[in-house]
């Protein structure tokens, strides 16, 4: 590989920490860049990006690199949080990381490298990009530790931005990289991964969206529409949510079979135009599960959608590859039948589509079918 001008993003987090390593170990002139990405609150306990660039420059001083901060909390709030806001408004559930993927690290952060001079950028995400010399385009592959693939949030990517983006962790474990970065002496080998998007951090997720969103409570009922508490706002739930409810404790006879009177609830739908939120009892009840989703908002990673057929699909981060066959629609639509029927589909969220270790894209869940 030709020796280029390379500009790493610099999380103070130990991926990309070590994606710098390898990038310099491999001879490549290596540039950190550190993305602020949120203002208000930022000198909270919760998130503080200050204690991040401390950790990156650090790192940047350990490796001999140069590290510029620099600041997209404008675009963040502009490009990412209002969509945020609008989609939870809306009563669906956003996945902002995938929005933050597609919007700041591989636009504003790509183009601001552009500018340095960068033949490409590299991130510490766990995927990785391959050249297909048959049909010339570049395919996004996910990352080797099925533990920490993360291509289901970069399914937005597409050839012009994955042409110019390199994962190298990617290739490795996470034991593999918290190694090489106890080895060469990183300060944040042992930093633990963060949890959250900056914006929310680790604080509570109702009290932060208390600040941007009002309040409008209503009845929280069962599946034979018996009221059985209030709920504080429908933003506030997610579907197959199960902590934070409110009504742990309320016997409902002819529970979902084998539940048992005192079986956990789970929120199973939300009704905008009633306002209100109908939860079950069961973790497999049948309002919990889908045969088939519809989406829309599609983005496929080689500009064209995949033929229908058979395919594996997320419709949630952190699960396996689920069977299912792609009928496609119109206008950036598509739908997915599931060979099993898939729990608490969510619309807000993403269903992305695989072809074995393949990406090839996905959208924004729409309904559950």
């Amino acid at each position: 590989m030709d020796k280029q001008r390379i500009v790493v993003g610099l999380s103070g987090g130990v991926d990309s920490a070590v994606t710098a390593h390898l990038l310099k170990q491999q001879g490549h002139e290596v540039v950190g860049i550190f993305m602020k990405n949120w203002e208000d609150d930022d000198d909270s306990e919760y998130c503080s990006s200050n204690v991040d660039f401390v950790d990156a420059a650090s790192v940047a001083d350990v490796l001999g690199i140069e590290i510029e901060h620099v600041n997209f909390a404008a675009d963040y709030k502009d490009r990412v949080f209002a969509e945020f806001l609008r989609e939870y408004q809306a009563g669906r559930t956003p996945n902002p990381d995938v929005l933050c993927n597609a919007e700041i690290k591989f636009k504003a952060f790509l183009d601001h490298a552009m500018r340095l001079g960068a033949g490409k950028i590299a991130t510490g995400h766990y995927a990785r990009v391959r050249f297909d010399g048959a049909t010339g385009r570049h395919q996004l592959l996910k990352g080797l530790d099925p533990a920490k693939d993360q291509s289901y949030f970069l399914h937005r990517l597409n050839q012009q931005q994955l042409a110019k983006t390199m994962f190298p962790v990617g290739e490795l474990h996470k034991t593999e990289v918290r190694r090489i970065a106890d080895e060469i002496g990183l300060p944040n080998a042992k930093k633990k991964d963060s949890t959250g998007i900056c914006f929310i951090g680790e604080r509570p997720f109702r009290e932060f969206l208390n600040r941007y969103i009002s309040k409008e409570p209503g009845p929280i009922r069962d599946e034979r529409g018996r009221r059985i508490g209030e709920h504080q706002g429908l933003s506030f739930y997610t579907l197959g949510q199960r902590q934070g409810l409110g009504i742990g404790g309320i016997k409902a006879k002819g529970a979902q079979r084998g539940a048992g009177e005192h079986a956990p609830w789970f929120v199973a739908r939300k009704e905008i135009e009633s306002n209100t939120l109908w939860v079950v009892q069961g973790h497999d009840h049948p309002w919990l599960l889908s045969p088939a989703l519809e989406a829309d908002d599609a983005s496929w990673v080689a500009g064209d959608a995949p033929q229908p057929g058979g395919y594996g699909a997320k419709s949630r981060y952190r699960q396996a590859d689920a069977g299912c066959v792609l009928a496609e629609g119109a206008n950036g639509a598509f739908r997915l039948a599931f060979d099993d029927p898939q729990w608490a589909v969510t619309p807000g969220q993403s269903a992305v589509l695989y072809d074995g270790e393949v990406c090839l894209g996905g959208g924004v869940i729409a309904r559950a079918g």
